[in-house]
């Protein structure tokens, strides 16, 4: 998908992924519309785009109706909107006996619920500017479900599978879904997996290399993005060896200390 004059939004634009995905975006020639909760935080990503970049601030919280539909109104001035970028997240670890019912509820509503309501109120100006395309960024945890990060690993599954479906269904109107999970990025929302990381060998990847990844797969309309190195392998050993993997996590989990306070990205 050539991005050269295309309008492109990305969700979570204030901070790690999704601000050096906008400015890889914005290299490659597309306006890019910078969405997140902070004004602060965008206004900081739309100053670190190279002139003569084209970009928008616009402030929408995807776990808030009135919000999406606010932002859907500024999108549609622009009347078409080429490139979808679900990259908000909320990452919360810690044991599943004692987590916290409002962060599970926050995980799910900002992580699943949010990219399917916010896509379903785009689908018009996608389809309007077809061929168009979806990404949706998961991660390893929805292929390959951790210990102490339950919820957070059903949310990426989640969004793996209405991924798959959604791009059957979008098929016949020119709507690409691509699924997108890179390599373990350095952010603050990863800072409580960065020791279980270690562990297991997986070298923690900057912003900047993930953005360049998934764009790299945008410009290729690839299916699906996967890492690279080591951290892919552990997904054919999940679904070839899964005793073997339990064996893995479960002691490396038993090294790590987790549980953190929720983090947004």
């Amino acid at each position: 998908m050539p991005l050269d004059d295309t309008v492109a939004l990305i969700t979570g634009a204030g901070s790690g992924i999704g601000r050096a995905l906008a400015r890889e975006l914005a290299r490659n020639g597309a306006h890019v519309l910078l969405v997140g909760r902070q004004a602060a935080a965008l206004e900081e990503t739309l100053a670190l785009l190279a002139p003569p970049a084209y970009a928008t601030v616009l402030v929408c919280d995807v776990t808030d109706p009135a919000s999406i539909a606010d932002l859907v109104d500024a999108v549609g001035s622009f009347r078409r909107l080429d490139l979808l970028i679900n990259n908000a997240g909320i990452m919360v670890s810690g044991p599943a006996s004692t987590e916290d019912a409002a962060a599970r509820r926050q995980m799910i509503e900002t992580n699943l619920l949010g990219p399917m309501e916010l896509t379903q109120a785009l689908l018009p100006l996608l389809r309007a500017a077809a061929p168009a395309r979806i990404v949706n960024i998961g991660a390893m945890f929805g292929d390959i479900a951790f210990p102490y990060f339950c919820t957070y690993s059903a949310t990426k599954f989640g969004l793996r599978g209405w991924s798959e479906a959604l791009r059957r269904e979008l098929a016949p109107s020119r709507i690409a879904v691509t699924y997108a999970a890179p390599g373990t990025t350095r952010t603050p929302a990863m800072e409580e997996f960065s020791a279980i990381a270690d562990g297991l060998g997986i070298t923690l990847d900057s912003p900047e290399k993930t953005a360049g990844l998934i764009v790299d797969g945008i410009l290729r309309g690839a299916r699906d993005i996967y890492p690279r190195g080591l951290e892919r392998l552990f997904i054919p050993l999940q679904r070839l060896m899964p005793g073997l993997l339990d064996r893995i996590l479960i002691r490396q989990m038993a090294k790590a200390q987790v549980g953190s306070p929720a983090e947004t990205i």
